[in-house]
């Protein structure tokens, strides 16, 4: 017999290796045309924004993340809508993983400047402000957006904007669901603000007393595939004349030491985006909010009104109140009281 020890086939070691580095090649194949995907895909969409009247700009788009994300990040960029509300920033950063490139996340790192038409523009700093959008073969996607601890700063010459800081302002929109199933031209869409602080001399701190303001607002937005088309007349041009009424509508409003239950059956908005119809509200101590107001040196709240509302409040004292907040001719009525303009959506 020979002494000679038996070799060893080496195969068994080899192939996990060659098996991982087919495997690695098949994957870094498919993250190379995704990438090219998406940024065909981009110039496409951009080019057709900018026919349609959209300011696109940015400097040139890098594509990263391999292997396991696609990342696009937009230096310097600014996107406006024909209506002339748009936004910048200096760098946006889109995100996607590669294995579900039908879900993507936007931030802006170092924050971003909202432009308003005739108003100037607000630059937002805070902790953090990303917006994410899924199911995007869907005729309505998922969308979700928020600010994490924002300030907003009237830039030079900009006009005021009535909130200087909150601690979270959150927006979510997804289609209506009926047993189950989305409905043809309805999405249902919710609104968080928490704990925002007013600009000095303001109506949020007037009607806060100097404390904070938080609102919570859902509603089913119908005819929602006309909320496109941002042109010169407005975003809610188009909404308005096809009959699209925001339904359905609740939610909170605490204001300082004044609390309220908000709901409507139906709100609707004229061409220039000022809110119409009727809210009715259960409040508890509102005749704080409305004297709070009728003390803020904001041009846009009407004093004597709000002096005579909280007049007319103080006679529940501290027990809830139903109240109807009636929006019409572009101004926010308390009974006869003219207290100010109508919120602007857009």
């Amino acid at each position: 017999m020979s002494d000679t020890p038996a070799r060893h086939s080496r195969r068994g070691l080899i192939i996990p290796f060659a098996i991982v580095g087919v495997l690695l090649a098949l994957w870094t194949g498919w993250w190379l045309y995704l990438a090219n995907q998406i940024e065909t895909r981009l110039a496409v969409q951009e080019q057709v924004l900018r026919n349609d009247g959209w300011g696109i700009a940015h400097q040139p788009a890098t594509v990263t993340g391999w292997p396991f994300r696609t990342r696009l990040a937009f230096p310097d960029a600014r996107i406006t809508a024909p209506s002339g509300h748009g936004f910048s920033a200096p760098e946006l950063v889109a995100e996607a993983n590669a294995w579900n490139p039908g879900h993507w996340v936007l931030i802006a790192p170092e924050g971003l400047t909202l432009a308003r038409p005739g108003k100037g523009e607000i630059a937002i700093s805070g902790d953090g402000a990303r917006m994410s959008v899924s199911h995007l073969r869907d005729r309505f996607p998922d969308l979700r957006a928020e600010l994490i601890r924002p300030t907003f700063t009237p830039m030079a010459d900009a006009e005021p904007f009535p909130i200087a800081s909150a601690e979270h302002v959150q927006f979510e929109m997804r289609p209506h669901l009926t047993d189950g199933a989305a409905t043809t031209d309805e999405v249902d869409m919710l609104f968080r603000l928490i704990d925002a602080r007013g600009r000095p001399n303001g109506p949020v701190e007037g009607a806060t007393r100097q404390g904070a303001l938080s609102l919570e607002f859902e509603a089913t937005v119908e005819q929602a595939s006309r909320l496109r088309g941002a042109d010169s007349a407005g975003v809610f041009a188009n909404w308005t004349a096809a009959d699209g009424r925001f339904a359905a509508v609740k939610g909170r409003l605490q204001a300082g030491d004044s609390r309220a239950l908000i709901a409507s059956e139906a709100l609707s908005a004229r061409e220039d985006g000022r809110l119409e119809g009727e809210l009715a509200l259960t409040a508890e101590r509102p005749a704080a909010a409305m004297a709070g107001l009728a003390n803020s040196r904001s041009g846009a709240v009407n004093r004597m009104a709000a002096a005579g509302a909280a007049a007319a409040s103080r006679v529940q004292g501290d027990r809830p109140v139903d109240l109807v907040l009636r929006f019409s001719e572009g101004r926010t009525w308390l009974g006869p009281f003219a207290l100010a303009p109508a919120p602007k959506l857009f």
